[in-house]
């Protein structure tokens, strides 16, 4: 009779920036015979450094984080280490917070306050390859899912400028822009000074003109 072999502790990085959600994080999971966390970090900067060093299976992280935000964190990790899956654990449950962390490279999404068993089963399953959402997690993706796609207005966008033009036109400033869709300053300013020039307007509050006129942003702005 074959025994059937055990798996090996899957090693854990934690990141958080409170010490005491940090301190019972580890107590609660190292008590998990297959779990072993090999390091913890406070801030995003420290994170990045850390999963470099340590090459956890999966890295725990807070959106939250002084210094270089959860999101950066994450795809810096995930870009010099792929192997390694990133799930994140955080208080934010809105539609920015969570599509910037899968855009970044986050395989789950699990938000604080749910239950140790829940937490412990989305460790193992990013370990394993999966990709996890907590239930109010899985309810933001359906309703993206279930929305009709929205034909474009102005055929001469890219789907990314598209996007950004629906945010302009919401009143979004620039740093938003760039929070919500997990990418740099300088990106956002690049897509911005596109759309001026395609939709042929001289500033911001003409192409907010614009896309409001065809329907874009209303649905925020009223």
């Amino acid at each position: 009779m074959t025994v059937p072999t055990r798996r090996e502790p899957v090693r854990l990085l934690l990141v958080d920036d409170h010490p005491m959600f940090l301190e019972g994080l580890r107590l609660v999971l190292s008590a998990e015979a297959d779990l072993e966390v090999v390091g913890e970090a406070v801030t995003g900067d420290q994170a990045v450094t850390a999963a470099l060093d340590l090459q956890p299976d999966v890295v725990v992280m807070d959106l939250h984080l002084p210094g270089l935000r959860g999101t950066d964190a994450t795809r810096q990790i995930v870009a010099t280490s792929p192997h390694i899956g990133v799930l994140v654990l955080t208080m934010f449950d809105d539609d920015d917070s969570v599509f910037a962390a899968m855009r970044a490279g986050a395989r789950g999404y699990l938000l604080k306050g749910a239950a140790h068993a829940q937490v412990v089963r989305g460790i193992l399953a990013v370990a394993d390859g999966e990709v996890i959402f907590g239930p109010s997690v899985a309810r933001h993706m359906q309703r993206f899912f279930e929305a009709p796609p929205v034909p474009s207005v102005f055929p001469g966008l890219t789907p990314r400028e598209h996007e950004v033009l629906d945010l302009v036109a919401r009143g979004r400033s620039n740093t938003d822009i760039a929070r919500s869709l997990g990418v740099s300053g300088k990106t956002v300013r690049n897509h911005v000074s596109n759309l001026f020039a395609k939709l042929q307007v001289a500033d911001r509050a003409q192409a907010i003109v614009r896309a409001r006129s065809v329907g874009l942003g209303v649905d925020e702005q009223g």
